[in-house]
C-alpha cells in the first residue's frame, strides 16, 4: 500500500466525486438551498459529537483529510495525497496549501495534529483512531500519523463526518478533555469547510453561508444552506410536498417514504447510506434462560416472517439484512442463512431444546424497545411467537435512558435494535460481538456474546491491509454470526433522500448529508 494514491490531484480527482454516476448539466452557481433537520441539533462539533444530525452542518462547517466516493474509494480533500508505508504502521498526508479557517488563518498539519487528540479524547467511536499513537508534523503540510498496528479502518475513519478538522488556535484554550462543552461548538464556529456559520437556533435552523476562501477553486456552488428544524414527520412531508423545502436526508417513516414518492417534482431515494449502515435487528441476551440455547434463538428466528417485517410492516421500503454488516458495503456476505418462515422447523428445534408445549406455552419472555416508531414490529414479534406457543411481554420503557440503561446492563430478553455500522466494520460492527466489550453501555456487546474465532477473525481483520484477504475474514465471521445468532438481522433502516428536481448533484454518497454538499447546487 505504499505510495497508496500519491500524487493525486485533489482538483482533478474531486471532479470525479459526483454523489450520482454523472452531471446532467453545468452546475449552477448562487441559491439558498433549504433542507430540513428531523431532530434537533445538540452539538455542530463533529470531532466530539457522533450522529447524523450533528454530521450534516458539521461536515459543511469543517472539512475532514479525505472523501468517498459512490464506488466507496477515497479521493484527496484537505490531504492532496497520502503515502501508506509497506509495513501499514505510517500514514502520511501531504496536505493542500492553500486550506484557511473560516477566520483567515491558514489550517496546518498541526491543527490535523491537534485535532485528533481531540477526537481520540471526546468522541465515542473508540476504536477509530485507538492504534493510532502519534502524530508528528515536520511541516506545515504533512502530517505522519503513527500506528502501533496497521488500521485498515483509517481511511473511511478520516472522512466524512468522522475526522473534522478543527482550529487548535481557537479550541486549544482549553484541556482537550473539556472540548466537548466549549462554548464554540455552536457560536462562532469556525470550520474550514465549504460553509461557514451564520446563525444556530436551538430547535428552530441552523443557517450557513458560503465561505469564498474554500480551498476548493469555485466550490462551494450555493451561496446559502438553510437548515430548518422540523421533528414532525407528517410536518416535513407537508413542506416537501409544497416546495418549502428543497432536500432532506434520512427520513424513515415508510408511509410518508410512500406518500412523497407519488409527489410530482420530488426524487425519493435509499442510496447514500451505505457508509452510515443502519440496521434493524432482533437482539438476544444469549446469557439466561432459553435463549442461552441456540436452537431457541434460531427457532425464533424460523417464527419471525421477514418478508411480513418488509412488505406488511416497512411497505417495501427496506431491504433484506442478513448479518450487522450492511448489505451496500463491500464486505457484506449474502450467502449465509436467511432463516425463511417455517413453524414447524421452529417447533422441533424448541422441542430439542428441551422446551415442549405445556399448558398452552413453552416459556415466556419479554421484549424491549427504544423508539416508537418500532413498536409495530414489536408487537409483530409478539403475535409471530404466540404460534410456536412463546409467551412475549413488551416491555416500553419510559425514556430512551430507561431504555438504554436496560440494554447496557443487560437487563432484558430480546430487544428490537436500530445500530449503525459507521462505514468500517471496526468503527460499527466489532463492538456488537467483541466478547471484551460484553455489557459496557448501549451498543455494545449487549448479546453477552462470546467466540474465540469470532474474535480471532476480527482482530485479523482489523490489521489486514489486503482488502480480497479483509473480505475472506469478514464473510468467515458473518457464517459464524448467522449460525449462532446472538443477533436475528431483519432489515436495512429504511433511510431515504429527499430532494426537488431543482436539485442537483443531490448529496447521495456513501455517506448521505453526512459529507460535504459543496458540489450541491440550484438549478433553474
Amino acid at each position: 500500500m505504499k505510495h497508496f494514491f500519491k500524487g493525486v490531484a485533489a482538483a482533478s480527482a474531486v471532479v470525479s466525486l459526483l454523489a450520482s454516476s454523472a452531471m446532467a448539466e453545468e452546475p449552477k452557481r448562487g441559491g439558498t438551498l433549504v433542507t430540513v433537520l428531523g431532530t434537533n441539533v445538540r452539538n455542530l462539533n463533529s470531532a466530539v459529537q457522533s450522529g447524523i444530525v450533528t454530521g450534516y452542518p458539521g461536515a459543511q462547517l469543517f472539512a475532514s483529510p479525505l472523501r468517498y466516493d459512490d464506488s466507496w474509494t477515497p479521493q484527496p480533500y484537505l490531504a492532496k495525497s497520502w503515502d501508506v508505508s509497506e509495513d501499514g504502521l505510517t500514514v502520511t498526508l501531504h496536505l493542500v496549501e492553500n486550506a484557511k479557517f473560516h477566520d483567515g488563518t491558514p489550517l496546518t498539519s498541526k491543527d490535523v495534529a491537534f485535532s485528533l487528540d481531540v477526537i481520540k479524547a471526546n468522541h465515542p467511536f473508540k476504536s477509530m483512531f485507538a492504534p493510532v499513537q502519534s502524530v508528528d508534523t515536520p511541516d506545515d503540510y504533512t502530517a505522519v500519523l503513527n500506528l502501533s498496528q496497521p488500521h485498515p479502518a483509517l481511511m473511511l475513519a478520516m472522512s466524512g463526518q468522522l475526522m473534522s478538522i478543527i482550529p487548535q488556535h481557537i479550541y486549544g484554550d482549553v484541556p482537550i478533555e473539556e472540548v466537548k462543552t466549549h462554548p464554540r461548538n455552536n457560536e462562532n464556529v469556525v470550520g474550514s469547510g465549504p460553509f461557514k456559520l451564520v446563525e444556530y437556533k436551538s430547535g428552530e435552523h441552523v443557517i450557513l453561508e458560503r465561505f469564498d476562501d474554500f480551498f476548493i477553486d469555485g466550490r462551494p456552488y450555493l451561496d446559502k444552506i438553510v437548515m430548518r428544524i422540523i421533528p414532525d414527520p407528517a410536518a416535513r412531508a407537508i413542506a416537501y410536498e409544497n416546495g418549502e423545502v428543497h432536500m432532506g436526508a434520512f427520513e424513515q417513516l415508510p408511509r410518508i417514504i410512500n406518500r412523497l414518492k407519488e409527489v410530482d417534482g420530488l426524487n425519493v431515494t435509499p442510496n447514500g447510506y451505505g457508509g452510515i449502515g443502519p440496521l434493524d435487528w432482533l437482539a438476544f441476551n444469549t446469557t439466561k434462560g432459553p435463549l442461552a440455547d441456540v436452537r431457541v434463538r434460531k427457532a425464533i428466528a424460523y417464527a419471525v416472517d421477514k418478508n411480513f417485517v418488509l412488505n406488511a410492516l416497512m411497505m417495501g421500503t427496506a431491504a433484506d439484512s442478513k448479518t450487522g454488516i450492511h448489505p451496500d458495503s463491500p464486505f457484506y456476505n449474502a450467502n449465509v442463512e436467511g432463516y425463511d418462515l417455517d413453524l414447524d422447523k421452529a417447533a422441533t428445534l424448541l422441542d430439542e431444546a428441551g422446551f415442549p408445549v405445556k399448558d398452552g406455552t413453552r416459556f415466556s419472555l419479554t421484549i424491549d424497545f427504544g423508539w416508537p416508531d418500532v413498536k409495530p414490529q414489536v408487537e409483530y414479534v409478539k403475535a409471530a411467537l404466540k404460534k410456536v406457543n412463546i409467551d412475549v411481554e413488551v416491555r416500553a420503557s419510559a425514556d430512551f435512558p430507561t431504555w438504554a440503561q436496560r440494554m447496557g446492563t443487560m437487563d432484558f430478553d430480546m430487544s428490537w435494535d436500530t445500530v449503525f455500522n459507521w462505514g468500517d466494520p471496526v468503527i460499527g460492527v466489532h463492538r456488537t460481538y467483541d466478547s471484551s466489550n460484553i455489557a459496557k453501555g448501549v451498543w455494545s456487546n449487549t448479546q453477552g456474546y462470546s467466540n474465540a474465532r469470532v474474535d480471532e477473525l476480527m482482530a485479523l481483520a482489523a490489521v489486514e491491509n489486503d482488502a480480497d484477504k479483509r473480505k475472506a475474514l469478514y464473510a468467515e465471521f458473518q457464517a459464524i454470526i448467522a449460525d449462532e445468532l446472538p443477533v436475528y438481522h431483519i432489515n436495512t433502516l429504511p433511510y431515504h433522500t429527499v430532494y426537488s428536481d431543482k436539485v442537483g448533484n443531490a448529496p447521495i454518497g456513501i455517506w448521505s448529508t453526512s459529507s460535504p454538499i459543496d458540489m450541491v447546487y440550484l438549478k433553474d
